[in-house]
């Protein structure tokens, strides 16, 4: 074993000063293998990063969200439906939930306006975001006005602003009293924008939406896994965005692939020979340039992989955050908390590393086994 290491590291010490004799190409080849792995990682860190973070976000939502349907569209919880959705076995809570969106042509952006499942906000006062709080520049017991869809014109004290790090899910929030919701919005008595359920036993959760499906039928049940569904799906879309722009980098890598595949530089194959004329065996010689090809693509991976890390989750991936993260006006501050995919991280590795040292072993494979004199003469 001692034995085996000491030769490794011989050839390895051999592999560094080779390298270093052509450094002009290497490091050229170094930066494009970098480049590639460094834009291809940051895309999957930073879906991996919101998928990661909508999970989090949606962890403690209601398990079933139900709606009304009227003409094929969203309306009013009326009552009544509240009694029925209890009867049904499996059911363990239900809450009407109250909140809607306001367009604000100040800043020409959309609040959500809700109520809080506890309560505690005074007649009169709001609770807004920190989104909402930067743009419009409030501050706590500032006023504010609203004109409602009627033409009246509602005001308000601001009784608190958000925290900061609740930002992704409360930028443009406002929270308000149930009476002053029903009267800006003029929400009949006993109306809800819709039912949040919570079930019992959750292998149940389907069994329970189908059963509401039938007692309610012009109602639609929606699930908490469909929600997350649906994000992932948005996610996955806009990521395969980005790597078919980015397909002209993968473009450029296999082109460069199949370029080592092709052949050996003369003067590559002129130290092959040499060192086949020196007593180097075929093994030695396809090990080195094994070890020259491994530590070439690991150092680009190793360097890509982390310049990506760095993009993402140090300076918020300032290349890739527009297309991403999406566009809003009241558009939330946050950071993405470090989340890595082992499977994802194995598989850039394989479809980096792998191709380029194949792509190394087929011609010196072929150098190697030929005759020294004609290596050299070639």
């Amino acid at each position: 074993m001692k034995f085996w290491l000491e030769r490794q590291r011989h050839l390895i010490d051999f592999t560094l000063a080779s390298l270093a004799r052509r450094k002009a190409k290497n490091l050229g080849l170094l930066a494009v293998f970098t480049l590639l792995v460094f834009v291809l990682a940051s895309v999957m860190l930073f879906s991996h990063a919101l998928r990661h973070e909508a999970a989090l976000v949606l962890k403690d939502s209601p398990e079933i969200v139900l709606q009304r349907l009227v003409a094929g569209r969203h309306d009013l919880i009326p009552p009544g439906y509240l009694d029925a959705i209890g009867r049904i076995r499996g059911v363990q809570n239900t809450q009407g939930r109250l909140w809607g969106y306001y367009y604000d042509s100040v800043v020409k952006a959309n609040y959500t306006f809700m109520v809080p499942p506890d309560g505690g906000i005074e007649k009169g006062t709001i609770v807004v975001g920190p989104a909402l709080e930067r743009e419009r520049g409030l501050a706590e017991n500032n006023g504010i006005s609203f004109r409602s869809y009627n033409g009246q014109l509602f005001s308000y004290t601001i009784a608190k602003v958000l925290p900061r790090p609740s930002e992704l899910v409360s930028a443009d929030l406002v929270l308000m009293n149930e009476a002053d919701f029903r009267a800006f919005f003029t929400y009949p008595e006993g109306h809800y924008t819709d039912i949040a359920l919570s079930v019992a036993n959750p292998l149940e959760v389907r069994n329970v939406a189908s059963k509401l499906a039938n007692i309610l039928p012009d109602s639609r049940p929606i699930l908490r896994e469909e929600v997350l569904r649906t994000y992932a799906s948005m996610f996955d879309w806009r990521e395969g965005l980005m790597l078919a722009l980015l397909s002209a980098a993968l473009l450029a890598f296999a082109i460069l692939a199949w370029e080592k595949a092709s052949g050996l530089s003369a003067e590559e194959k002129r130290e092959i020979g040499i060192l086949k004329a020196v007593g180097w065996e075929t093994g030695d010689v396809i090990k080195m340039k094994l070890w020259e090809g491994g530590l070439l693509s690991l150092t680009a991976f190793l360097l890509g992989f982390v310049a990506a890390y760095l993009q993402v989750f140090r300076f918020n991936a300032p290349l890739f955050e527009p297309v991403l993260k999406g566009w809003s006006v009241l558009y939330p501050r946050f950071e993405l908390v470090p989340a890595i995919d082992g499977l994802q991280v194995a598989t850039l590795f394989f479809f980096t590393v792998f191709p380029y040292m194949a792509a190394v072993l087929v011609p010196i494979w072929r150098a190697a086994v030929t005759d020294p004199d004609a290596v050299m003469r070639a």
